[in-house]
């Protein structure tokens, strides 16, 4: 009888590529200078009012050099090139590290690193005789960790530090390298049925005049950069580099904050590369995040500020400069080795860090030339920002024409920004709308002030709750909407839901024209809102969507008659003008989400920060990092086996060509409907159903009598059923009733819309006072399925 071998029999003499140091979180303070101590190479940096810049990297080893070429790779058994794979021929049976069939005492995940209290984890593996009931490798979290570190293997590259000086004080960076992540991502055996690797059209019709956008590949972006590498070597595959870039606090009180940078790439579907759980995500790089207070001079911090962020990110893109021009070989999880070029694609951030990346100064457009003072415009007249001009200013620094030159393409004095020499990028074009902070957290917000204005915020608060019935995915604000504070986009959207409801046939001073003005307005900008989050588009809907941005704009001029605004020139308004141009090059708004890096926030920024002593916290928060994507890797690999173990045997020949690619999903969505096995009531008499003061169903015998005729005899006319239901006799004089049915559609994307009917009457106590209200809700239901040609209206 074979045994289930522990981690350390599974991982027994192999390399699992690590050197971390052994000790616990709370005892490496000391050691953690020696963990980044491979490589040293210094870059000098002249910053603009401040000192010179040292940027000090240690830990990040030379780039190797790859050769061109298009290589197919048809051996005649294909292993794919990563440790996991040589683990599972390794090993003859699925390793476990915890017998299931232990109860165990207290919350104990196996799979998953804790995310903070060690001693605590220590301390519940010595109760009551765990180690010894589950057989476990490891006594406490510090063996777990040295596990950890040095029999699991590393499928994601290592950090590196960099130290930056400026003006007598040490800033550090945490970085991986660039195409390592990228290696990791494109090589990965759980995508490689996803990947693309070519530009698609997509269209409606036969006659290809209505086109699709949903994914990267069906935008127009990639089929104007395809061109330029396939000319000059044809065999060229473009990877669609996407950088996320965010600032986020990680502490509520003590004003500390993680300046993370993540990658992923385009030729995954937006329905895996969006998923924190499909690992189409990495983190690249922790930013520096100090104010440099010691630099008295305001504009001399802000410029040094900008140099720093351009300088850090432009030694994390650097190998991006001769990889995408010449290409590099890379081996994708099938076994097939192509010369890829990875190419900066789209640059995904809120509006400060989208002036921040494009140099643009604050107030301005950061994709097209309007300036400030004509935001308002709408159609806007201005064109894109000139990149070569741009190009040319940023490499004229050291010249006597360099603050001219920025001038007059208006952006920031910077210097060396990180884009000036990566191939075939436009910056300006490659900035992204948000929907998050353009939308929710920016027009939706001044459209919500602006009501408050309108209609008076005592007034508004009255209406929300006054004409809102209960509802299952609707919150309801008892006490108004005037007086949030902090509000959330996930609260802004809730109440994007109701407002046009509730602003309804409201009174204002220009009379009952006005109202209207204000209402079309209002609904036009939530049409926007919502068409603009569409998971697929296509010409006709993009019309649309301009359409609702254009009758805003007609309508708007009511804010300026109620004296509420005097202008437009907002940047966050102007920027809804983009998203037409923006989802034909890049697909729908949810390919480039600010809201995904909210969601990694938390897993990359804000547990690991929690699973540190808050001192030095950085390279604890990388470490806890690497530990925790080990164990993951390891848990998903532990599931495989599972399920292949009683899998049929698969033939030792296989072919490239029979990988089974994705295909994207249609919009068909799946309704589920559940409800209790039992009901809430057995016997309902039929006079309670019948009683307005109970259920209030008036006609519900009749209607069951129409039914019964209906279902026997489906030939039968309207006329006809009439006529038989009244020979119906209903034998029963009670029912059993269920007061609630939930149901979902299952979307294509993952987002699914949960809802409930409830049907209950009111509830009163001895005294006759109402305890619980009654609730019903209402639905539309579909009686009989419609036939392609039936006109008849049967919901």
């Amino acid at each position: 009888m074979h045994h289930a071998p522990h981690v350390d029999e599974v991982f027994e003499g192999m390399d699992g590529g690590d050197d971390q140091d052994e000790e616990d979180n709370e005892d490496n303070e000391d050691d953690e200078d020696d963990e980044y101590n491979e490589y040293d190479k210094y870059y000098e940096y002249e910053g603009e009012g401040a000192e010179d810049l040292e940027v000090r990297t240690n830990g990040l080893g030379p780039l190797s050099d790859q050769d061109d070429g298009f290589v197919q790779v048809q051996p005649p058994l294909i292993l794919r090139t990563n440790l996991i794979q040589i683990i599972m021929i390794t090993c003859a049976h699925p390793p476990t590290m915890l017998n299931t069939s232990v109860a165990l005492p207290g919350p104990l995940d196996p799979g998953a690193v804790p995310t903070s209290g060690y001693k605590s984890y220590g301390q519940k593996l010595g109760d009551n005789g765990i180690v010894e009931k589950l057989g476990l490798s490891y006594k406490n979290s510090k063996e777990l960790n040295a596990i950890i570190d040095q029999k699991l293997p590393n499928h994601r590259p290592r950090f590196g530090r960099l130290e930056a000086s400026i003006m007598g004080k040490t800033l550090d960076m945490f970085s991986r390298l660039i195409l390592e992540c990228i290696t990791t991502l494109w090589s990965n055996p759980e995508h490689v049925r996803y990947l693309c690797f070519a530009p698609q059209c997509h269209y409606v019709d036969a006659d290809k005049t209505l086109r699709l956008y949903h994914d990267l590949h069906t935008g127009k972006w990639w089929w104007s950069i395809q061109r330029t590498p396939e000319a000059k070597n044809p065999g060229a595959t473009v990877v669609l580099i996407i950088i996320f870039s965010d600032k986020t606090q990680v502490t509520l009180f003590q004003n500390k904050s993680a300046y993370p940078v993540y990658l992923t790439i385009g030729n995954l579907p937006k329905a895996i590369h969006q998923k924190p759980g499909r690992q189409g995500q990495i983190l690249l790089a922790y930013l520096p995040t100090s104010r440099l207070e010691h630099i008295t001079n305001k504009a001399a911090r802000r410029r040094t500020i900008a140099n720093l962020f351009h300088a850090s990110m432009s030694h994390v893109l650097e190998p991006l400069h001769s990889a995408g021009a010449e290409g590099i070989v890379m081996v994708s999880g099938d076994g097939v080795a192509r010369r890829c070029h990875p190419i900066l694609a789209a640059y995904v951030g809120d509006y400060l860090e989208q002036c921040l990346v494009t140099c643009a100064y604050t107030g301005d457009c950061p994709i097209c030339q309007c300036p400030h003072a004509d935001l308002g415009e709408f159609p806007s007249p201005y064109a894109p920002r000139d990149f070569e001009a741009s190009r040319h200013a940023a490499k004229s620094v050291g010249s006597p024409e360099f603050v001219d030159a920025c001038n007059d393409a208006n952006i920031k004095l910077v210097q060396h920004p990180f884009w000036e020499d990566l191939p075939y990028l436009d910056i300006f074009q490659s900035i992204t709308v948000d929907v998050l902070h353009q939308v929710y957290q920016g027009v939706f917000k001044h459209l919500v002030s602006w009501l408050k204005l309108a209609c008076g915020a005592a007034e508004l608060d009255a209406r929300v709750p006054a004409r809102l019935p209960p509802n299952h995915g609707l919150r309801i604000f008892y006490k108004g909407i005037s007086n949030l504070s902090r509000v959330s986009g996930t609260e802004h959207r809730q109440i994007s839901r109701f407002l046009l409801g509730a602003i309804a046939d409201i009174e204002l001073p220009g009379g009952w024209q006005a109202s209207a003005q204000l209402t079309r307005a209002t609904r036009a900008l939530l049409d926007f809102m919502y068409m603009a989050q569409y998971p697929v588009h296509s010409t006709k809907t993009l019309e649309a969507l301009d359409s609702t941005l254009a009758a805003f704009h007609a309508d708007r001029e009511i804010l300026v008659t109620l004296g509420i605004r005097t202008g437009f020139n907002i940047p966050k308004l102007h920027s809804l003008a983009h998203y037409v141009r923006c989802i034909k090059l890049f697909g729908t708004t949810d390919n480039y989400s600010t809201e995904t890096t909210e969601r990694l926030h938390i897993d990359f920024a804000k547990e690991a920060y929690r699973a540190t002593n808050h001192k030095d916290e950085y390279p604890q928060m990388t470490q806890w990092l690497e530990r925790h994507k080990k164990m993951m890797h390891h848990s998903h690999y532990v599931r495989w086996r599972r399920e292949q173990r009683d899998a049929p045997p698969q033939p030792a020949q296989i072919s490239t060509s029979q990988v089974i690619r994705w295909r994207p999903p249609d919009l068909t969505c799946t309704l589920h409907v559940k409800m209790t096995r039992h009901p809430t009531r057995k016997a309902v008499p039929l006079a309670d159903i019948i009683s307005l003061f109970q259920y209030g169903a008036q006609f519900f015998v009749p209607a069951l009598a129409r039914f019964i005729v209906a279902w026997r005899h489906p030939e039968f006319s309207a006329r006809l059923v009439e006529y038989h239901a009244a020979d119906i006799i209903v034998p029963f004089k009670a029912l059993p009733v269920f007061h609630r049915i939930k149901f979902w559609n299952e979307s294509v994307y993952g987002k699914q819309t949960i809802d409930s009917i409830h049907i209950r009457p009111s509830v009163s106590d001895a005294s006759g006072d109402v305890v619980i209200n009654a609730r019903f809700g209402t639905a539309l239901i579909c009686v009989r399925n419609s036939s392609p040609g039936d006109t008849e209206d049967n919901s």
